[in-house]
């Protein structure tokens, strides 16, 4: 274990951060630090959300994670306390949901069974479910309609995974998120004991599977031709060198669970921690007949418990949570006092620079004020670009009303796509489609790759309130990768938006005016005490956006036209040039 680092402020900065896994800079996170270190970015962040692949993980770019020590293949502790003496303190995840199908946990049941310490550290999918529906042919239990119908999937089918257990049965566990099975290829020494099989059988059995195998066929479905009667045995061979991915819910009503979590706090807290997300933390209760995502009262008891175990070690809990702005959730989860994402601002942005119309984000400016919502709020991220979270909701006794409607919700999908963006989408129960969940592109193509509105949109960031997450690519303008999209496997459409940057793209990046445009305005916002007074959004005209940050004698205030794109920004610090900023 490193040393621990300590901050010297229990404040957070009201400044802005950077969002970067740690190879997304060059081959590993000294390469980030190094550039970090350049005079261009003295003083521009004082944040830094580094993804999961800080840890060691298998799948998901970082999200399935195998346990929270450091990933020694692209981070090590010199970087950690070299971001410390810059002052920037660090955000990190905590994958509330789910471990890897690779974590020790996971590994020691596979191997011990019912006999595991782990054995109720995750959710056996029939045992959960027995009371409440039948089994089917395959012996997976399928819930009563009732139940089934009330569930939120985030995939095609049931959530399950199944794995053997060293007895040779089959076992399927919860598996809300992403998961993949692959067979190794068997040779005839594979199949040795198998009562009656000539060696000649075995060739040809050989040689069936591994074509299948090859061509990624249903290993259950393999026909054997005259050899069938040997293929229960032949299966259970094949099965015992199959290797899995996938990310496992764990069961929240084990102790061992909870322990594990005051455990992963207190290590991200040495690592020098000030910021956790809780990712997935949503779908972390589970009761029949609710929808597992955000049950009530319990997903409240779990968010309470966590609180008081981060506040042990001075953490700030940031809840991931995707929903609908008209259901009131994130007005709930802030009014426990957390902060929230502030994933209705990069739609809202789209909408005003697309329409020219300023309405529908002074709109927002002003809820957040008017009920105390702190946020951190973003343009492009490491996920897509949310949609879903703009509408309203048909739930009775909600506010139906969305910050979009859902035409014109309908109508920055369609903007977005257009410029080569990919979708993904929400299932219900039965496989079918039921609606977007976002689009993912990097936010300079999703505006069309037009320089004055990445330009202004990150101004208009800039000027909101809560703390600005910027992710690295918006700041160097990167445009869509295809390719990565194409050949990403599961989860590819989120690769068009995850391009590595080299130091010769830094070295070119640093010379364009819309990368130093923006660090320009990161650096005014990480900087100027007007920041952390008060803000008032006006907006004379409809296609016109006045922002203005006081604090005292100081102030800076945004003049945005949203029809032609162009801003100024003029203010008043003692000690400073108080000249206006000039963009042109």
């Amino acid at each position: 274990m490193m040393e621990k680092v300590v901050h010297e402020t229990n404040e957070l900065p009201n400044g802005v951060m950077l969002n970067a896994y740690p190879d997304s800079i060059g081959r590993n996170l000294a390469d980030t630090v190094s550039m970090l270190k350049r005079p261009e970015f003295h003083n521009v962040f004082s944040l830094f959300y580094i993804l999961p692949t800080f840890f060691n993980s298998d799948l998901d770019r970082g999200f399935s994670i195998i346990d929270y020590d450091i990933n020694k293949e692209l981070v090590t502790e010199k970087d950690v306390k070299d971001l410390h003496r810059q002052k920037i303190m660090l955000k990190f995840d905590l994958v509330l949901n789910h471990l890897s199908v690779g974590s020790p946990q996971f590994q020691d049941m596979l191997k011990h069974g019912d006999f595991s310490e782990y054995k109720d550290f995750f959710i056996d999918w029939n045992e959960f479910w027995e009371p409440y529906g039948k089994k089917d042919e395959n012996g997976i239990v399928i819930p009563d309609e009732k139940y089934l119908n009330q569930l939120f999937m985030r995939k095609p089918g049931l959530p399950i995974l199944k794995v053997q257990f060293p007895d040779g049965s089959e076992r399927p566990y919860w598996n809300t998120f992403y998961q993949e099975i692959t067979y190794e290829e068997i040779d005839i020494e594979d199949l040795a004991g198998i009562k009656g099989l000539t060696q000649e059988q075995a060739e040809n059995i050989a040689y069936i599977v591994n074509s299948a195998i090859a061509n990624k066929k249903d290993i259950n479905e393999i026909d054997l031709e005259a050899n069938t009667s040997y293929k229960e045995a032949v299966l259970d061979r094949v099965k015992q060198r199959r290797k899995y991915l996938g990310q496992m819910d764990l069961n929240a009503k084990s102790e061992g669970v909870w322990d594990f979590y005051r455990d992963t706090f207190k290590k991200l807290r040495h690592y020098g921690c000030r910021i956790v997300r809780l990712d997935a933390f949503a779908y972390l209760h589970k009761e029949p007949g609710k929808s597992n995502f955000f049950n009530k009262p319990g997903t409240w008891d779990y968010l309470s418990q966590l609180k008081s175990i981060a506040g042990q070690y001075d953490i700030l809990l940031l809840p991931e949570i995707h929903s609908e702005y008209g259901t009131g959730l994130h007005e709930e989860v802030a009014g426990e006092g957390f902060p929230i994402y502030d994933f209705f601002f990069p739609g809202l942005v789209i909408h005003a620079l697309e329409k020219g119309d300023a309405s529908r984000i002074a709109r927002w400016v002003n809820d957040l004020q008017k009920k105390g919502i702190k946020t951190v709020n973003m343009l492009g991220s490491h996920d897509g670009i949310p949609v879903l979270d703009l509408k309203g909701s048909g739930q009775e006794g909600n506010n139906n009303e969305g910050l979009l409607s859902d035409d014109e919700i309908n109508e920055v999908i369609e903007c977005i796509l257009s410029r080569g963006g990919r979708v993904k989408n929400l299932f219900g129960p039965d496989g079918k489609k039921i609606s977007y969940y976002q689009v993912n592109a990097t936010f300079f193509s999703a505006l069309g790759e037009d320089e004055q509105k990445m330009l202004l949109a990150r101004a208009i960031q800039i000027f909101m309130p809560g703390i600005p997450q910027v992710w690295y690519l918006d700041l160097f303008a990167g445009t869509n990768d295809y390719a990565a999209a194409d050949h990403g496997g599961t989860g590819g459409h989120k690769e068009i938006n995850r391009t590595t940057l080299t130091e010769g793209d830094i070295e070119n990046g640093l010379k364009k005016l819309i990368v130093k445009y923006q660090l320009r305005l990161m650096h005014l916002r990480n900087t100027s005490s007007a920041f952390n007074g008060e803000l008032e959004i006006k907006t004379p005209e409809t296609h016109l956006l006045e922002a203005t940050w006081r604090n005292g004698e100081t102030h800076v205030r945004l003049k945005a036209n949203l029809r032609d794109y162009r801003f100024t920004i003029d203010r008043k610090e003692e000690g400073k040039d108080n000249n206006p900023m000039s963009f042109a």
